[in-house]
């Protein structure tokens, strides 16, 4: 096996299989971006190409920064998505703690019935959902969306943080408690530490579709003054006429915060996904 694994031929495979895939997954970042900086004639007329002295641009960005309230449309996109990422990995780190350190009844299918959220869409639970955000007033806002978000992360959380938490050395929480520390104290200062690495993982899992949906926002929050990006950018969108450059450019300023999370937590990511197989 060992063998296998250092032949060079699976290791030239391997890396070009996931040179390939890497590509191809930037490919479209990769348009948007060089065709964000060109006039909308040459973005039809050669779209693969990248700018040069007569094709450069920055008619885009500027209707944006001017046209749309891209500022606003973007610190709500922020507030949502850093409050909905809190409470994901606060609720579901104390979930998880509780149902991997505790034995009580019903344990088992608690987990269970948390693990049914990842299998299930909350979208089909949209008119429910929207009914109640009526009955309680909260239509138009942002704590609309971080409930909703809350909720959509929180069983991924507590699926991923319960396995890394039962690898969390018996000994030491035992420690703690024998120099009296109490419970909250050994889940925050001993446990959470430790399971950095699956929490930085969570927070991208999660981060990703909640910075990019359109559909709460859409139906929850369309108002001008709770729009995030996603939203905000549709306005550059029409029936008949399509304002590319300005779309594009929005898109593209849309990536930046994703791309820096990456870049930020990019080496706990990894450990998080590859912790379990090099155990």
């Amino acid at each position: 096996m060992n063998k296998a694994r250092q032949n060079p031929v699976n290791v030239i495979a391997a890396h070009g299989a996931l040179i390939l895939y890497t590509l191809i997954a930037l490919f479209p970042v990769f348009v948007i971006v060089i065709n964000s900086f060109k006039s909308r004639r040459d973005i039809f007329r050669e779209p693969l190409a990248l700018p040069d002295a007569d094709s450069f641009s920055m008619i885009g960005y500027q209707t944006v920064l001017k046209q749309g309230d891209f500022f606003l449309y973007f610190q709500n996109s922020l507030i949502v998505t850093v409050c909905s990422l809190f409470f994901i990995l606060l609720f579901g780190a104390m979930a998880a703690f509780a149902l991997s350190e505790y034995r009580f009844k019903g344990n088992t299918l608690m987990g269970l019935y948390l693990a049914l959220g990842i299998m299930i869409p909350i979208r089909i639970g949209t008119v429910a959902i929207l009914d109640l955000m009526v009955q309680t007033g909260l239509v138009n806002t942002l704590f609309a969306l971080i409930l909703v978000y809350t909720a959509q992360g929180l069983p991924l959380a507590v699926f991923i943080l319960s396995e890394f938490m039962r690898q969390v050395s018996e000994d030491l929480k035992n420690a703690g408690r024998i120099d009296g520390l109490s419970e909250y104290t050994i889940f925050f200062r001993l446990v959470l530490p430790l399971v950095r690495p699956a929490m930085a993982t969570v927070a991208v899992f999660n981060m990703i579709p909640i910075w990019n949906d359109l559909w709460f926002p859409l139906i929850l929050a369309p108002a001008e003054e709770t729009k995030t990006l996603t939203l905000g950018s549709q306005v550059f969108i029409g029936q008949f006429v399509t304002d590319w450059n300005a779309v594009l450019s929005a898109l593209s300023l849309a990536i930046l915060p994703v791309m820096a999370l990456y870049v930020i937590f990019s080496r706990q990511l990894i450990r998080g996904i590859t912790s379990g197989a090099v155990k």
